[in-house]
Order: C-alpha cells, then sequence, then structure tokens
C-alpha cells in the first residue's frame, strides 16, 4: 500500500508540472499576434544630487506591431517583433526586437556593462520549473536575459525578472551619464492581450566599485491584439525575409555555443552592426553575414 501511495503521489508530481508547463507555454504564445502598441516611459525619481540634473522627457509613443511565432518547440519558443509605421497604403517595416523563451535553462549571459555580457552557468536546481526570457537586439545581437517562474494565480497569468542591460536605444543616443539599465521585466497577459511593464534603475557602473543609481523610471506598455489582418504587411516582410534571419540566428547561436564571456565591438569601419546587418541587399548569405557577425567579436 505505501508503494502505492508513493506511486500515486508521484503521478500527481509529474501531471501537475507538466499542466503548469503548458499554461507556461499558452501565456508565452498568447503573446503572438497583432497588436496595436503603446509605449509610454517617465522618470519618476533622481538621486543625482546635482542641481542642474535633467530628467528625460516623457515618452508616449504608438504603432502597429506583429509578432512572428519562429519556433515552438517544447522546451523553446521563439518569436519576432516587426514593428509596422507609415499608411496602410505604403507601410514600412522595421525590423524590432525578438524574444526567446527556454525552459530550465542553465546557459545565460548576463549584461555587466560596456558592451561585456559574462556567461553564467546556473544549476538544474536553481532553474527549475522556470523559463528564461532572452531578449535580442533589431541585429539578433545579445539584449538582456534572466530567468523565473510564470505564475498562474487568481485568473492571471505573469512572470517577472530583475536583471542588467544596456541602455535602450531611446536613451544611449543622448544620454552618456550613465551605462545600464537595471530592468524589473513583468509580462503580464491580459484580456486586451498583454502587458510589458517596467520599472528600471538608471545606474553607473564601474569596475572594482559600488553600483551607483542615478535616477529611476517606470515604463508601461499595452499590447491591444487586432486582427491579424492588420498586420499583413508584416507577414509578408517575415515570408520574404525569413531565411536571411535564420542564417543571422544560426551564427549567433553558434557565437554563444562558446560557453564564454563575449565582447563587442561598438562599431567595425565606423558603423555599428544593424547597419550591415539590416542591409538586405548586401548581407543575405552565410558568406555575407557570418564575417561580419565575427568582425563585431573581440577575442
Amino acid at each position: 500500500m505505501k508503494r502505492l501511495a508513493i506511486l500515486a503521489l508521484l503521478i500527481t508530481t509529474i501531471t501537475s508540472a507538466q499542466n503548469k508547463k503548458e499554461k507556461d507555454q499558452k501565456a508565452i504564445k498568447d503573446m503572438c499576434g497583432c497588436y496595436e502598441v503603446t509605449f509610454n516611459f517617465t522618470e519618476t525619481f533622481e538621486y543625482s544630487g546635482d542641481s542642474t540634473y535633467l530628467a528625460s522627457e516623457v515618452k508616449h509613443d504608438k504603432g502597429l506591431e506583429w509578432v512572428e511565432l519562429i519556433q515552438d518547440a517544447d522546451d523553446k519558443i521563439a518569436m519576432q517583433h516587426l514593428l509596422i509605421v507609415g499608411t496602410a497604403e505604403r507601410p514600412y517595416i522595421v525590423k524590432h526586437w525578438r524574444q526567446d523563451w527556454e525552459f530550465e535553462n542553465t546557459n545565460l549571459y548576463e549584461y555587466n556593462h560596456n558592451n561585456i555580457w559574462q556567461y553564467v552557468n546556473l544549476s538544474k536546481e536553481e532553474v527549475k520549473g522556470q523559463w528564461t526570457q532572452k531578449v535580442f537586439q533589431v541585429d539578433d545581437s545579445p539584449r538582456y536575459e534572466g530567468s523565473a517562474s510564470w505564475v498562474h494565480v487568481d485568473g492571471k497569468s505573469y512572470w517577472e525578472n530583475e536583471t542588467s542591460a544596456p541602455l535602450p536605444r531611446r536613451e544611449y543616443t543622448t544620454r552618456s551619464d550613465y551605462n545600464v539599465t537595471t530592468r524589473r521585466n513583468r509580462h503580464e497577459i491580459t484580456s486586451y492581450g498583454w502587458l510589458h511593464e517596467q520599472d528600471n534603475d538608471k545606474v553607473i557602473r564601474k569596475d572594482g566599485t559600488e553600483d551607483v543609481i542615478l535616477a529611476q523610471e517606470k515604463g508601461y506598455n499595452t499590447y491591444k491584439k487586432v486582427a491579424d489582418t492588420k498586420c499583413q504587411a508584416g507577414q509578408d516582410y517575415w515570408t520574404k525575409n525569413k531565411d536571411k534571419w535564420a542564417i543571422v540566428r544560426a551564427k549567433w547561436d553558434e557565437v554563444f555555443g562558446r560557453n564564454t564571456d563575449l565582447i563587442l565591438e561598438e562599431k567595425v569601419d565606423n558603423k555599428v552592426m544593424f547597419k550591415y546587418l539590416l542591409d538586405d541587399e548586401n548581407y543575405k548569405t552565410v558568406e555575407d553575414i557570418d564575417p561580419v557577425i565575427e568582425s563585431f567579436i573581440k577575442s
């Protein structure tokens, strides 16, 4: 009888874990589709102690975004964001950020500062039941990543994590008084679509000293689901260009698979990486793409 009780408990535990994982997978894939997006950021507190300090301007923006499911495996789900700007008659597609979700992933690249990502190997116990969200820039180079559990309670499904990241594009072209963003990300599935909420620190990070928080900001980005047909231009773009970006991802996968710290050049021949890789006419084959990515990697 005791063995039967243990077996029953084991079966219940396995079934519960599998049901939880299926809920996680559904929540992640619920972020795919066509969305009217709002981007909202405001600086909340500053700690500079400098009377001449100028806070970042409040940002309100909106757009139409197609989130394409590009990989759907049991332990990995990948989604490409495509921003659709311009008019309905003359749409222009901006290849936006990408997010990969990996179940019980033990290999992470955590951002330090100055274009350095440190390789971190976690134990299986540390990531049990968790999903790593890996976020990539427009050229599929790394941005930030972190591991946490999806939570399904009181009719809500959400995931929260804190991790370091480079400055966002809206900041690094205008600010040089800090060099790291500590991001507290929350992704929540909602009745209208989903919400990406952020509570971020603007951090001054130097080797051998403690971090200094310069200021803090709030981000509140809503994704309101609309008919997929509104994002047809994004779907058409991906159908045309997906093979090229599969080559780019494959090269990056090979780089990440080296399992060592990663340091990237800011520019090569006075050009940033995305200027090369977003050039679809001149960079579309393995022979074109692999050397460019490799040229940005410091030994």
